[in-house]
């Protein structure tokens, strides 16, 4: 089979790669141009793309470049700027997965005449006795990524592999240092990759939206403070407030850009017993109303049993089994069955 393979400059893709050779596929890395402004951070730094070449070199297979730079602003930096500006939390990682990594890469390996993309996620595609294909989680817990690779269709999953989903990240390693990989003590990138670690989330939004200053307000609407920017304040937040002290502690329940005003309370007061998610993706058909699922709502959060109440074209309403903390509008929701295992379906909470 004849593979390109998304090489980041990290351990996982440099070991992907290295499997599906050992396995006899004929195989070609490729590396994606997406930011080309200041990053120190992430996975788009030149040092990265002359790790992943140099791997390549290593295993003695074709490396490309790809230069997606222009559909990386449309998709992932413009909509996290938009998110700020209208008051909600952005996942960008999730939204280059959507459109980059397995929706323009896809698209470019097929006309290149590509069996099959990979990646190196740790995650895991299975095909049911049904034939129905799923993403599963990956075999080790702690890196399990198959929240942020929830959107893949049928067609992508078919067509889509996980090298390393079936080994945990210290075989991973293991692996790179048997082959002598430059990449196999190479650590994890963790931060979005335009949002450098010198300038912060600040400095980027700041270049590129006006900040407006906000009231913070309790819930009867006495004014306890204010914050410089109310783009860069979240559902959920305490730290970064100015609050007097000697109260309890205050967290965010909700921003209202439009009106300037930051509502604070107790966290008790984030509890809630309902989550409405839009844009949902269902990996395969949709759950009836009343079927039970486990919820993901951030990375590496555990997740939490709902009831699905609605079912709409893009949407679906869910009722906690307990009450939870409010998801902060623009996180990415992921359903998963029961067993916590397979991914159902995944969209933006509202």
């Amino acid at each position: 089979m004849k593979v390109l393979v998304a090489m980041s400059g990290g351990v996982d893709s440099s070991v992907a790669a290295a499997e599906l050779r050992r396995e006899g596929h004929e195989v070609v890395g490729v590396t994606m141009r997406l930011w080309g402004g200041e990053s120190d951070t992430g996975c788009c730094s030149v040092s990265d793309v002359d790790d992943a070449r140099r791997v390549a070199q290593q295993l003695r297979i074709d490396h490309l470049v790809f230069n997606f730079s222009d559909d990386f602003t449309a998709h992932v930096v413009d909509p996290y700027v938009d998110a700020h500006r209208a008051g909600s939390t952005p996942n960008p990682c999730i939204e280059c997965n959507r459109h980059l990594k397995f929706d323009r890469l896809s698209q470019r390996a097929r006309l290149l005449g590509f069996d099959a993309v990979a990646t190196g996620h740790h995650a895991r595609i299975e095909r049911q006795p049904s034939g129905v294909w799923r993403v599963v989680r990956g075999a080790d817990a702690a890196k399990d990524q198959s929240y942020v690779v929830h959107m893949l269709d049928q067609r992508e999953l078919a067509y889509t592999l996980f090298p390393v989903g079936h080994l945990t990240k210290a075989q991973v390693r293991e692996r790179a240092s048997e082959l002598g990989l430059r990449t196999a003590t190479k650590p994890d990138s963790q931060d979005v990759c335009f949002i450098s670690k010198t300038g912060g989330r600040e400095t980027f939004l700041g270049h590129r939206i006006p900040f407006r200053s906000a009231r913070v307000v309790d819930e009867s609407g006495t004014e306890l403070g204010t914050v410089d920017a109310v783009e860069l304040v979240t559902v959920g937040q305490r730290r970064g407030l100015r609050l007097p002290g000697g109260a309890p502690k205050q967290f965010v329940l909700d921003v209202d850009v439009e009106q300037q005003t930051v509502v604070v309370g107790e966290e008790s007061r984030l509890s809630r017993d309902e989550l409405r998610v839009q844009r949902v993706m269902w990996s395969h058909e949709p759950l009836a109303v009343g079927s039970e699922v486990l919820v993901q709502s951030s990375a590496h959060g555990a997740t939490q049993s709902a009831l699905i109440e609605e079912v709409g074209a893009t949407s679906v309403l869910l009722r906690w089994r307990e009450a939870q903390r409010r998801v902060a509008p623009g996180q990415s929701v992921v359903l998963y069955d029961m067993s916590d295992r397979m991914v159902l379906a995944g969209g933006i909470a509202e």
